[in-house]
C-alpha cells in the first residue's frame, strides 16, 4: 500500500493465518482486555472512548508465546449495537469469550454464546476478568460452575476457562498460553483459488485512495490483482495489501487484510459488500437454508415472519418461506427459503444469523445449503426437502474435491480413502472430474483414465503449485542473474516435495512450456545469461589476457582475482571458459582447438607424450598434465606408462 501505509486498524502480518473475536456482556472489560494483550485500544472512535463502549468493531494483532502473530476483531456487547458484533464474528477461528466475574452470566453473555454455537465457531477461551473486584474465592467458584453450565452442549462447551484482570495483569501470560494451545490445532484455511473477502470496514487515505478491511477467505490476493466489488458489480484492482502489520505482496485465506484498490471511490464500497475475483461468485437474492430456532426464544418462527439476515459482513432485510411446515417451535430445525431484499454473495456451507427486526431478538441460525436455487419452492413439495437434504450431506464431487483439498496431491485411491464413499462412486465421480478438467492426473500425461495409484490433484491446486514453482524460478533469475536456473535438488527443497511428486510435477510444467528442464538446472524458457556494460568490459579485458597467450592462460584463480567468482562462474556457465581441475583454464575455442590438434598427432602417431604435447603448444608442463588427465577423465584419451593414445 505505497510506503508504510497505517491504517486505523494498524498494520497487518503475512506469517498469521489465525483471527479471533471476542465476546461477551456489555462492560465486560472486552476491550480492556485487549488492550492489556496487545498494547492496542480497539476502541478507535471518539464516542466510544467517551462512552467506554465499543460500538463499531475494533481490531488489534499480539504474537503468541509460540511465536504467531493473530489478529483480533474486538465486537461490540451492547444489545443496540449486536449488529456490529454479528458483522466481525463472522470469519474467526476461535472466540476470546469474556465474562465480568463480579456479575457472571448476564443477557447478552447468552445472546453472543448463541450466536458463537449458531457460527460454529470451533473453539476459544473464557476469560473471567476483573477477578480483581472479587474477594471471596467461592463466589469465584460459583461463577466458573455457573459458566460450565452455560457452555453444556455448544461449541465452547470444552474451553479452558482463565481468570483475569486486565486492570492489574493478572492472569494474562495464562490466558496467552491458553490462546496459544486453542489455535494450535486448528487447521489451514484452504486456498481454493477463488478469494472473497467480505468488507467489514471502507475509508478514505490521503495519498492512497479507498481502502477496505475484512477477514479474507477461499483464496489469496495479490498486487495488481484484478477484483469486481460484490453486488453492484464495480471493477477495481489492487493497488497495496497489508496483513497483519505489514505491508505484503500476497494475503493469504484466514488474514484479516487491508485492500488498497483504485477505481473506486469510497462511497462506491461499503459494509456487506464482497471484493473477489471478476466473475466468481455470482450474487443471489433467493437463498435455501437449514436453520436452526433457538431453545429460549420468544415465539414459534412462522412462515413469512420479517427478518434480518447476517452472512458475512452484510445484514439484509428477508422474508422466511418455510418448507414442509407452517411453523417452526422454539428449538426445532427446519428448512427455509430466504427470499432477500438486495442481493448478497454465499456458498454453500456459509453460516448465517437470522434475527428479528423490532423488538431485536436472535431468531437462531445455520448454514447455507444452496445459494443460487432455481426458483421458488412449493412449500409443501416432499421432493424439494429430500433434495435439500441430499444437498446438505454434499454430493460426491464435493466430497471428493475436499478429501483433494486436504491432501494436496495425492493418489486415487488415498482420495477415495478419504473421502470414505462407495468405490464405485466415487471413481465414477473422480473420472467425470478428470473428464472435465476439474482434477489433473500427474503421472500419466494427458491420458483420459485414471489409475488407482496415479497422482491426482485439483485444477485449482495444480494451478497454484504450478505458479509457486514459476515463482521460485523467476525469484531465483533476479537474485542470481548470472547462472544459467535454479539447480533441480534446491528448487525440490525449496517447494518441499518428495523424491516421487517433484519428477512429476517437473515434467508436466515443462511439457506446458511454462519452465525448461536442463537436467541439472530449471530455468525460464528461452532464459539466457545477459551482461551489463561494465560487466562486460571487465570479461573483454579478462578474455583478451587468454587472446595473448591461449595455451598458457591465467589460472582459475587469476580470473575469479581479476573478475570475481560469479561473473567468472557465469563465464562458465555460458561456455565462454572451461575449466579444467584443478587449477586451469582455456577459453572454449582454445581448449577445441588444442583437442583437434591432439587428436590429429595421435592418429598420425598413435602414442604421444606430454612431453610432446608441451612442445607442440609452446607451454608449460602445469598446463599439458591437466589437460591430458581431464582428456582422460572424458575419456577422449588413455593413459599407458608415460604415453596417451586415443580411447
Amino acid at each position: 500500500m505505497g510506503h508504510g501505509l497505517r491504517t486505523d486498524d494498524g498494520e497487518l502480518s503475512l506469517k498469521t493465518m489465525h483471527v479471533i473475536g471476542t465476546a461477551g456482556h456489555v462492560d465486560h472489560g472486552k476491550s480492556s482486555l485487549v488492550l492489556a494483550l496487545t498494547g492496542t485500544n480497539p476502541d478507535r472512535l471518539k464516542e466510544e472512548r467517551e462512552r467506554e463502549m465499543t460500538i463499531d468493531l475494533g481490531f488489534a494483532w499480539l504474537t503468541l508465546p509460540s511465536g504467531e502473530e493473530i489478529g483480533i476483531v474486538d465486537v461490540p456487547g451492547h444489545r443496540d449495537f449486536i449488529e456490529n458484533m454479528l458483522a466481525g464474528i463472522g470469519g474467526i477461528d476461535a472466540v476470546l469469550f469474556v465474562i465480568a466475574a463480579d456479575e457472571g452470566i448476564m443477557p447478552q453473555t447468552k445472546e453472543h454464546l448463541a450466536i458463537v454455537d449458531l457460527l460454529q465457531v470451533q473453539g476459544g477461551v473464557i476469560a473471567l476478568n476483573k477477578i480483581d473486584l472479587v474477594d471471596d474465592p467461592d463466589w469465584l467458584d460459583l461463577v466458573e460452575d455457573e459458566i460450565h453450565g452455560a457452555l453444556r452442549n455448544t461449541v465452547l462447551e470444552n474451553a479452558p476457562i482463565v481468570r483475569v484482570s486486565a486492570r492489574s495483569n493478572q492472569g494474562i501470560a495464562e490466558l496467552l498460553d491458553r490462546l496459544d494451545e486453542c489455535l494450535a490445532d486448528r487447521p489451514q484455511h484452504p486456498d481454493l483459488g477463488r478469494p472473497r473477502l467480505p468488507v467489514d470496514r471502507s475509508f478514505s487515505m490521503p495519498g492512497f485512495g479507498t481502502v477496505v478491511t475484512g477477514t479474507l477467505s477461499d483464496g489469496s490476493l495479490h498486487i495488481g490483482d484484478d477484483l469486481e466489488i460484490l453486488p453492484a458489480g464495480h471493477y477495481t484492482r489492487i493497488r497495496g495489501l497489508q496483513t497483519h502489520k505489514r505491508k505484503v505482496e500476497t494475503a493469504v485465506p484466514g488474514s484479516r487484510t487491508a485492500v488498497n484498490i483504485t477505481g473506486v471511490n469510497v462511497e462506491q464500497v461499503k459494509r456487506g459488500d464482497v471484493l473477489a475475483y471478476p466473475n466468481s461468485y455470482q450474487p443471489t437474492r433467493r437463498i435455501d437454508v437449514r436453520f436452526r430456532l433457538l431453545a429460549d426464544i420468544s415465539q414459534p418462527l412462522k412462515h413469512d415472519t420479517l427478518v434480518k439476515f447476517f452472512i458475512g459482513a452484510s445484514e439484509i432485510q428477508s422474508r422466511v418461506r418455510l418448507l414442509g411446515s407452517d411453523e417452526l417451535l422454539p428449538g426445532e430445525e427446519g428448512w427455509l427459503q430466504l427470499e432477500l431484499d438486495e442481493p448478497t454473495v454465499a456458498i454453500r456451507g456459509d453460516r448465517y444469523i437470522l434475527r428479528r427486526p423490532s423488538p431485536g431478538e436472535t431468531l437462531g441460525g445455520g448454514m447455507v445449503i444452496d445459494a443460487q436455487p432455481k426458483g421458488r419452492h412449493k412449500r409443501f413439495l416432499a421432493q424439494e426437502v429430500n433434495r435439500l437434504e441430499v444437498l446438505a450431506r454434499g454430493t460426491p464431487e464435493e466430497i471428493l474435491t475436499q478429501s483433494m483439498f486436504v491432501l494436496g496431491i495425492a493418489s486415487a485411491q488415498e482420495v477415495i480413502q478419504r473421502a470414505n464413499l462407495d468405490r464405485a462412486v466415487a471413481e465414477h465421480t473422480l473420472q467425470d472430474m478428470l473428464t472435465r478438467g476439474e482434477i489433473i492426473s500427474l503421472e500419466n500425461g494427458e491420458i483420459s483414465s485414471l489409475s488407482p495409484q496415479g497422482l491426482i490433484t485439483t485444477r485449482v491446486y495444480w494451478e497454484q503449485l504450478k505458479q509457486q514453482m514459476v515463482h521460485e524460478v523467476n525469484e531465483y533469475h533476479q537474485h542470481h542473474p548470472l547462472r544459467r536456473g535454479i539447480p533441480r535438488e534446491e528448487l525440490k527443497s525449496r517447494l518441499k516435495l518428495s523424491t516421487r511428486l517433484f519428477p512429476a510435477l517437473l515434467r508436466r510444467i515443462t511439457q506446458q512450456g511454462a519452465l525448461e528442464d536442463t537436467g541439472t538446472h530449471v530455468r525460464r524458457p528461452g532464459y539466457a545469461i545477459q551482461f551489463n556494460v561494465q560487466q562486460q568490459r571487465t570479461i573483454d579485458n579478462l578474455l583478451a589476457r587468454f587472446k595473448s597467450s591461449p595455451f598458457s592462460p591465467p589460472t582459475a584463480k587469476e580470473c575469479i582475482s581479476e573478475v570475481g567468482e560469479e561473473l567468472y562462474n557465469a563465464l562458465i556457465e555460458t561456455g565462454l571458459l572451461v575449466p579444467i581441475p584443478p587449477d586451469v583454464v582455456f577459453r572454449k575455442q582454445d581448449y577445441d582447438q588444442m583437442v583437434a590438434e591432439i587428436g590429429d598427432l595421435l592418429r598420425q602417431k598413435n602414442t604421444i607424450t606430454a612431453a610432446e604435447v608441451r612442445d607442440h603448444f609452446n607451454t608449460s608442463r602445469r598446463y599439458v598434465l591437466a589437460l591430458l588427465e581431464y582428456l582422460d577423465a572424458q575419456g577422449i584419451t588413455v593413459r599407458e606408462g608415460d604415453n596417451r593414445r586415443l580411447k
